[in-house]
């Protein structure tokens, strides 16, 4: 399959709720309003094509992106080409799929981590690196300073850009739910910096506000 044979699939797909959708959520004019059960069903067609997939990203095209964060192979990209991959995006939603479909399988990854969790790293590098560091919290946090996490937490969050806030909210809620040494504190930082209290959270789901999400969490463990 070619670039303008999948462009082509995702124009005849193209809906225009599911465009107004994602202009509201950070996507800019290049994209079609594609469902997210249809790019995926293109993306199982193409099955694995690094080349193509590399030649969709660089179309810049939403959907385009979507599928190729499904087809490249991980192990394939520089550091120095996922990191470019991630400043040329400004979708959240896009950076998200490039961060579960590349970069959690990516042999570098825990060096772009560090990298992008440098004081002054901004935008979606900076989301990734925080989301990395969520990841590395959940799971152990060998070799994570939480205490220097959350200072940086306190000091960054209420300053940072709302892609960043939304995965150094997500450490700080991995730091209360997983760690009890340091839940007093993260509870109490939540509670003071109050970011997400006000969150439209859909019935069913847990409020993504950290007081909220911790306490919860914590209540399921037991």
């Amino acid at each position: 399959m070619t670039v303008n044979e999948v462009l082509d699939q995702l124009k005849a797909l193209g809906n225009e709720k599911v465009r107004a959708h994602n202009k509201k959520f950070g996507a800019g004019d290049n994209q079609f309003g594609v469902k997210m059960g249809d790019i995926r069903a293109i993306a199982n067609k193409i099955k694995t094509d690094h080349e193509l997939g590399k030649a969709l990203w660089a179309t810049g095209n939403v959907e385009a992106r979507f599928i190729a964060t499904l087809i490249m192979k991980p192990a394939q990209l520089s550091a120095a080409e996922v990191t470019e991959m991630a400043k040329s995006e400004q979708f959240p939603h896009v950076i998200d799929w490039l961060s579960s479909n590349i970069l959690k399988e990516h042999p570098d990854k825990e060096e772009l981590r560090q990298q992008w969790m440098q004081t002054g790293i901004s935008g979606m590098p900076a989301r990734l690196g925080w989301g990395l560091t969520s990841g590395r919290i959940a799971r152990s946090a060998q070799g994570i300073d939480i205490p220097a996490i959350l200072d940086r937490i306190e000091a960054e969050m209420p300053v940072a850009a709302p892609e960043v806030q939304w995965t150094m909210n997500t450490a700080l809620a991995q730091i209360g739910i997983n760690h009890t040494a340091y839940r007093d504190r993260a509870l109490e930082i939540g509670e003071r910096l109050g970011i997400f209290r006000d969150y439209p959270t859909s019935k069913g789901c847990v409020s993504p506000f950290a007081p909220i999400w911790i306490n919860e969490m914590v209540k399921r463990q037991k």
